[in-house]
């Protein structure tokens, strides 16, 4: 199945998205019409061409992120092969619709973007094996990993550059398990004006999802509707070095769809100065 979160005059459904045929459920989200899979009522009809599409999973009590999860990207850095998942975590606040503006904030120099599978967790999961992880996963969808390298970089943790409000689309679909084959052999591509920045595939993915939904429930409760976002491929030779205000970004997977994005200015100033004079 394939289900969607739209926005219908500002307020959030749900939709079962059959061609060009988005079917509005009673359901308020895409996780909340998997979980009432069985017992949804059809409430009416748009084009799925040009509905407004919201972030699949609105409001996750988890968003973990992986890192150096791509074979080709480690090796493309230089750097080891990690012996478990390298995480972060990213808030509620961050995510934003697959295809709403983006702003760039004027306190980084250094914005970029990275394209990733993300896996919609369907089921509360606690110290579950890797047989039960597969089957506690709603569906996947497509999200773009935005990042303020500048900030990223200032300290060895990664949070601060990751968490920008507003900063994260995922969607526009939730396609279950079933219909992507476990995820195991998708493209995944990142293009910026057109210009491809990234290109991978699933296949190459080091911790594969269902062991990365088993190892986040050894030591957190998963909840219905977290995201874990399982990593990026390289750059290509393609890729500049920072977003500009004026570009469209458009976040593909294989089977997925595209979450397809432009980068606005910031309307707020530039406080790093004053950061810097307080620091």
């Amino acid at each position: 199945m394939r289900y969607a979160t739209l926005r219908i005059d500002n307020t959030l459904t749900a939709a079962r998205i059959e061609g060009d045929r988005a079917v509005l459920v009673d359901a308020a989200s895409a996780v909340d019409a998997y979980l009432r899979r069985d017992h949804l009522t059809d409430t009416g009809e748009v084009d799925a061409r040009t509905a407004h599409y919201a972030r699949v999973s609105p409001t996750p009590a988890h968003i973990l992120c992986i890192g150096l999860n791509y074979r080709s990207h480690i090796e493309q850095l230089g750097r080891p092969t990690p012996a478990y998942p390298t995480f972060f975590a990213k808030f509620p606040s961050t995510l934003t619709g697959p295809r709403d503006a983006i702003t760039l904030p004027r306190v980084s120099d250094r914005v970029d973007g990275e394209a990733e599978l993300a896996v919609i967790v369907g089921r509360r999961l606690r110290r579950a094996d890797t047989k039960e992880a597969r089957d506690a996963i709603a569906g996947y969808s497509v999200a773009n990993d935005m990042s303020l390298r500048d900030w990223q970089h200032r300290t060895t943790e990664a949070l601060q550059g990751k968490v920008f409000d507003r900063s994260t689309p995922l969607g526009p679909l939730l396609v279950t398990s079933d219909e992507l084959d476990d995820a195991r052999d998708l493209n995944v591509t990142f293009t910026v004006d057109g210009v491809e920045w990234q290109r991978g595939n699933t296949g190459d993915l080091l911790f594969k999802p269902a062991e990365l939904v088993a190892y986040c429930s050894t030591f957190l409760t998963l909840e219905p509707g977290d995201v874990i976002l399982t990593g990026t491929p390289g750059k290509t030779s393609g890729a500049a070095k920072s977003l500009t205000p004026g570009c469209q970004l458009i976040t593909a997977i294989e089977g997925l769809g595209a979450a397809i994005n432009s980068t606005v200015a910031d309307p707020l100033p530039d406080t790093r100065p004053l950061w810097q004079e307080r620091t």
